[in-house]
C-alpha cells in the first residue's frame, strides 16, 4: 500500500482563507506555502465547497509580488497576465461535491516568497461571503497531522492533531455527508479492497467550523497480484545489437518487475510510432520473429511482469510538437499496445520534447487505454534540474496519471543538487541523492521517483557505480541512513525504486545489478 504523504505547511501566510460559519456557507480557497528552499518555493491552494450544491468548475486568481514567478503547476490549468495568475480546474476533474475539497500546487522562484494578494474564487473573495480572507470566524485552526494508523481491505483508521478550542471534528469521506466525532481518531468502515479514497477533516466549535483540512488520500489493502510492487526494479531490453549480450525477451530474469522495450521508432509522419523486432537482433539470436516476441511479452506478463514500449533513446527522433502529432502519437502507441500486448509507454526523448503537446498525447492515450496504463519517463539529469525544464513541466502536468520518473543519473558530469550548495560528481551517493531530491522537493510524489543507473561497465560513458552505491542511495532517501555528505531534508519511505540501462548490460556483468538491487527493494516494503 502506498500513501500520498500530507505535506505540513511550513508557513500559513496572511491569506490563510477559511470556511465561514454554517449560517454563511460558501466556497473558499486557502493558500499555504508548503516549502521554501532558498532558490524557490512550493505553494498549495485548497478549494473547499462549503455550499450545498456541487461546484462544476472553479477559477482561482491572485497576484504575487514583482520579482517572483510561478513557472509550473499541477492539478490545475495555469495562465498568467503580468503578476496575476489564474488557476482553473483541469478538464479531467469531476465536479466538487458539497463539503468536499481539492488542492492544486505550484512551484515558484526565488525563495523567500511573502504570500499572495487579491485572491478570488470564481470572482468572489477567497475567504467567502466578502469577509476578510485572513479572518477565522470560528476562531479555529485547520486540522493537520492526518495519518493512517492502520488499514484492512474494508477499513481505515485515521488520527490527526488536535485543534485548540475544537469541540468536535467533521470527517468527510469522498465528499459524502460528514460524520462528527469528539476525539482525534476515527475508523472508516465498509470500504472496498484496493480502493482509493479522499478524506477531509474540519474542526468545529461553539462559534462555527474552522477551515476545511487539506485532502488526505489513502488506498485500502487487498490489491491484486501482478500490479507493480511498492518498490520495483525496471530494466531496458535492447531491440538492437551492440556489445552487450543479446537476449530474447523470454530470458529476462524474475528480478525485473517492469521491462521497457527499447525502442519504438519515428516515421515520416509527425508523432507516429512504429515497432518491430530489429532484423539484426533477429539474426544474432538465430531467428527471432515478431510472433515469438509477442509470445514472449505474454509469457512475461503471465509471470507477473509488466512490459512497456520505450519511445526515443539517444538516437530517437519522435517529435510531438502539435495537436495533430499528439493525436497520431496516442493512436499509434495504442495500436502497438493492442498488437504486441504492451502495458504502457516510456518517454525517453533525449533530443527535446514539447511538454504541452506530449502531455496532450499521453492524456489521449490514457483515455483510450484506461486507468491501468503505465506511463514512465527517463529524462537525463539536466532535464530535471528545475521545474522550468520541459521534461519536468511534462511530469508535473501529468502527475495525476504518471507512474514513475526514472532519471538517468549518469553521462552527466558534475551537477547541482537540491541544496544548490555543490556541484556533486556523478558516480557517487551524493550525486544520486542530491539530484533525486530536486524532484522530491519540487512537486513529484516519492512513489513517482526512481533512480536510474547503468548496469555495469560498458553500459555508460560515465556514472557507472557499484550496485551497493544504488542500495545506499535508496536507504539515504528512504530513511536518511547511509548518506554521504548530502542528507535530504526529510525521509521519503515511498521512493519507488530503481531503473537500469540495461537488462542486456546486466547480463554482460553477471547480473550483478539486479541480483543486488532487487532484494534490497523487496526489503524496503
Amino acid at each position: 500500500m502506498r500513501l500520498r504523504p500530507i505535506l505540513l505547511a511550513l508557513a500559513t501566510l496572511a491569506l490563510s482563507l477559511t470556511t465561514p460559519p454554517a449560517h454563511a456557507a460558501s466556497a473558499t480557497a486557502a493558500f499555504v506555502k508548503v516549502a521554501d528552499w532558498g532558490s524557490g518555493f512550493e505553494g498549495k491552494v485548497t478549494v473547499a465547497n462549503g455550499t450545498s450544491t456541487p461546484m462544476n468548475s472553479w477559477n482561482v486568481q491572485f497576484d504575487i509580488p514583482a520579482g517572483f514567478s510561478i513557472p509550473s503547476a499541477w492539478d490545475a490549468v495555469m495562465s498568467r497576465s503580468g503578476q496575476r495568475y489564474t488557476f482553473t480546474n483541469p478538464p479531467w476533474a469531476s465536479a466538487l461535491a458539497p463539503g468536499a475539497a481539492v488542492s492544486f500546487g505550484f512551484n515558484g522562484n526565488p525563495g523567500g516568497f511573502p504570500g499572495v494578494t487579491g485572491c478570488t474564487l470564481n470572482g468572489a473573495p477567497c475567504g467567502g461571503s466578502g469577509e476578510d480572507p485572513g479572518e477565522d470566524p470560528g476562531g479555529l485552526g485547520k486540522v493537520g497531522g492526518v495519518t493512517l494508523t492502520s488499514a484492512t481491505a474494508t477499513s481505515a483508521a485515521l488520527s490527526w492533531t488536535a485543534v485548540p478550542g475544537a469541540t468536535g471534528y467533521k470527517v468527510r469521506l469522498d465528499g459524502a455527508a460528514a460524520v462528527t466525532v469528539t476525539g482525534t481518531t476515527h475508523t472508516l468502515t465498509g470500504l472496498g479492497a484496493c480502493t482509493s479514497h479522499t478524506v477531509t477533516i474540519t474542526a468545529t466549535g461553539a462559534s462555527g467550523d474552522g477551515p476545511v483540512g487539506d485532502p488526505f488520500d489513502f488506498t485500502t489493502v487487498g490489491c491484486q497480484s501482478g500490479t507493480l510492487p511498492d518498490h520495483f526494479l525496471t530494466g531496458y531490453w535492447h531491440n538492437f545489437v551492440n556489445p552487450a549480450t543479446e537476449l530474447k525477451l523470454s530470458a529476462v530474469p524474475d528480478e525485473y518487475d517492469l521491462v521497457a522495450v527499447a525502442f519504438g521508432e519515428a516515421t515520416a509522419t509527425p508523432g507516429e510510432v512504429v515497432f518491430g523486432v530489429d532484423p539484426g537482433l533477429a539474426t544474432a539470436l538465430g531467428g527471432y520473429t515478431d510472433a515469438q516476441f509477442r509470445a514472449d511479452v505474454q509469457a512475461l506478463k503471465q509471470r507477473g511482469k509488466k512490459v512497456i514500449l520505450s519511445v526515443g533513446g539517444e538516437a530517437g527522433r519522435v517529435q510531438v510538437a502539435g495537436a495533430a502529432a499528439a493525436t497520431r502519437f496516442a493512436d499509434s502507441v495504442y495500436a502497438l499496445m493492442r498488437d504486441y500486448g504492451f502495458d504502457g509507454v516510456d518517454i525517453d526523448l533525449e533530443n527535446g520534447l514539447n511538454a504541452t503537446y506530449m502531455g496532450q498525447a499521453l492524456r489521449a492515450l490514457r483515455a483510450q487505454a484506461g486507468s491501468e496504463l503505465i506511463i514512465t519517463m527517463a529524462p537525463q539529469t539536466i532535464d530535471m534540474q528545475s521545474t522550468g525544464m520541459e521534461y519536468f513541466k511534462l511530469a508535473l502536468s501529468i502527475k495525476d496519471i504518471l507512474t514513475v520518473v526514472h532519471t538517468q543519473f549518469y553521462n552527466s558530469g558534475s551537477m547541482l543538487g537540491c541544496d544548490q550548495a555543490f556541484a556533486y560528481s556523478q558516480g557517487t551517493v551524493d550525486f544520486i541523492t542530491a539530484l533525486a531530491c530536486i524532484q522530491l522537493e519540487n512537486g513529484l510524489r516519492p512513489d513517482q521517483v526512481a533512480l536510474g543507473l547503468p548496469a555495469g561497465p560498458g553500459a555508460a560513458n560515465g556514472g557507472v557505480v557499484s550496485p551497493s552505491v544504488v542500495t545506499r542511495a535508496l536507504d539515504c532517501l528512504a530513511k536518511r541512513t547511509g548518506c554521504a555528505t548530502f542528507v535530504p531534508p526529510r525521509a521519503y519511505p515511498d521512493i519507488r525504486g530503481a531503473m537500469t540501462w540495461s537488462i542486456n548490460w546486466d547480463a554482460s556483468n553477471n547480473w550483478s545489478f539486479s541480483k543486488t538491487v532487487k532484494p534490497h527493494l523487496q526489503g524496503m516494503s
